[in-house]
């Protein structure tokens, strides 16, 4: 997908649907879009004491000096894979999430420049990899698992990757994605 293509689906300003949570840990994610190659997502350092070893995008908790959600995203994006403020075109929000762990997470989406390198944080991020468009915009390509989990059974998404395990939060925020993508919102 092509920037114009991208500009087209995901327009300055893009609306979301927030939500009223506030029993939950709020925070903010950077959905880092490369055009003609993805969407950036990093795997969690297995030292990290909240969803350890786990596929998600570069954020975390909004901080009381952060004058928006898209200043914690790009503020965690930096601390966490070296993506400079700067080269992040912020594009706008998708809808708010909530998580069965109690996390309230604001998907932040912008577009980073073309062959943009990432200096990850160690103590936080084991990987930062590319998931492809082509992998994204089929819609074939996510499946339906289901897990026992808290007494009941839990349906999921989990998104194909030769390496890592894309589930949870992070495939649900990249279906949603797809789905804009795809035009089918």
């Amino acid at each position: 997908m092509n920037e114009a293509q991208l500009r087209a689906r995901l327009p300055p300003g893009l609306g979301h649907a927030p939500l009223n949570t506030a029993a939950y840990r709020r925070s903010a994610v950077l959905v880092p879009l490369e055009a003609d190659r993805g969407v950036w997502l990093t795997r969690r350092s297995v030292n990290l004491p909240n969803h350890a070893g786990q596929v998600s995008f570069p954020g975390g908790k909004i901080e009381i000096g952060d004058v928006s959600v898209e200043a914690a995203a790009l503020r965690e994006a930096e601390e966490e894979i070296g993506l400079r403020q700067d080269q992040v075109e912020i594009l706008g929000r998708m809808d708010d999430f909530v998580t069965a762990t109690g996390f309230h997470i604001a998907p932040v989406v912008g577009l980073v420049p073309k062959d943009v390198g990432f200096i990850a944080d160690p103590r936080e991020v084991a990987a930062v990899f590319c998931l492809p468009f082509a992998v994204l915009l089929d819609a074939a390509a996510p499946q339906h698992r289901r897990m026992q989990w808290q007494g009941g059974e839990r349906e999921f998404l989990v998104w194909p990757h030769e390496e890592h395990l894309i589930w949870g939060a992070t495939a649900a925020i990249l279906d949603n994605l797809a789905r804009r993508l795809r035009g089918d919102l």
